[in-house]
């Protein structure tokens, strides 16, 4: 299993240190650095800084926000990315939610996989680069004709030629269609709460999309599957738990409207609903640190590793066994250095 950095989000400004970090996980060997981008940073700015002071790291987005460009665009983001890097760039791309997708970008969101679908097909088009780029889909068309258009589009290749025409592409997932689709149409999956205790449902779920994928696709056995895992070392269990409370109650509690917040439903099918209901409860009515408090230690137990060095080392023999192929550790740099002092990366 490889051993991965995730900076996570900003909040006002960068994250103190993660350049430091960033620099550090290049020279102990860590295979890859992921952002992410929701209404704030985006994605992959912070990638093409770090990546010019780097050597060998690959550069991850997890995720772009497939409304927050178009797929062409997004694509030229991508191989750009890649020619600066020197082929070290992996695109994750996800549907976000519709609070985000609504509220921020002002688009609809309906049939999220569907839509999902179109993007990835027109994003390999454009890495590809075999002929000038069309497409007509249900909410991609290229060009684009019709009623208030001038009718002069014109299908056009990138001017680019990518560095790599398979660079990979990995897609966000949380829902068993989601996950089944990642399997059919992608290069691997980024799951958000993983867990070994359920690691054969999820191994279903892929088996569902390799059945349906196409042969021109890469080999099944090459598929990545790359789980943001928020790590604490500390001596003390409960303390190092807390550092993680914040972040599953801003999930459950604070992503997405209720009934519509597809976190929540995830934690719902680890079995934590009664938990989900308080903490959604006290986060929607601004009691955010009781919100944290009422998160389960176990819940925090099943998708991140806290505590000990030696608690973590023999969790870690648990997430070896899963489908996982890349734990991306979300921490600070103890974490990194403690997780891949482990697992000798």
């Amino acid at each position: 299993m490889r051993i991965g950095i995730h900076t996570g989000y900003w909040s006002a400004g960068p994250p103190p240190g993660i350049e430091q970090a960033v620099a550090a996980a290049d020279a102990l060997g860590v295979d890859s650095v992921w952002t992410a981008e929701a209404y704030g940073s985006d994605a992959f700015t912070p990638l093409a800084w770090w990546g010019a002071r780097t050597r060998s790291i690959r550069l991850g987005t997890a995720v772009a926000q497939m409304s927050a460009r178009t797929p062409t665009a997004t694509a030229m983001a991508a191989l750009t990315l890649d020619h600066l890097s020197g082929g070290r760039a992996i695109l994750g791309l996800g549907a976000s939610g519709p609070q985000v997708v609504e509220g921020w970008y002002g688009q609809a969101y309906p049939k999220p996989l569907a839509r999902t679908r179109e993007y990835v097909d027109i994003v390999r088009q454009v890495l590809e680069r075999g002929a000038p780029v069309e497409y007509d889909g249900q909410f991609y068309q290229l060009p684009l004709r019709g009623e208030g258009t001038t009718g002069v589009g014109k299908a056009l290749r990138s001017t680019v030629h990518p560095l790599r025409a398979d660079l990979p592409i990995h897609l966000a997932a949380e829902g068993p269609k989601n996950i089944a689709l990642a399997a059919e149409i992608a290069d691997g999956w980024l799951p958000l709460f993983y867990t070994p205790r359920l690691d054969a449902d999820f191994r279903e779920r892929l088996a569902e999309g390799f059945a349906k994928r196409a042969p021109v696709r890469s080999a099944v056995d090459a598929f990545e599957v790359s789980a943001t895992v928020p790590v604490v070392v500390g001596d003390d269990v409960e303390k190092a738990a807390d550092a993680v409370r914040p972040f599953l109650a801003l999930y459950i509690g604070g992503m997405g409207a209720k009934g519509a917040n597809f976190h929540r439903d995830a934690i719902d099918r680890l079995g934590y609903t009664d938990a989900a209901d308080e903490i959604q409860d006290h986060y929607m009515s601004g009691r955010r640190a009781e919100a944290a408090a009422a998160v389960p230690t176990g819940l925090v137990e099943d998708i991140a590793l806290v505590g000990p060095r030696e608690k973590i080392a023999e969790e870690l023999v648990a997430w070896e066994r899963t489908a996982v192929t890349t734990l991306l550790v979300q921490g600070d740099a103890t974490a990194v250095q403690t997780i891949a002092g482990i697992v000798g990366a």
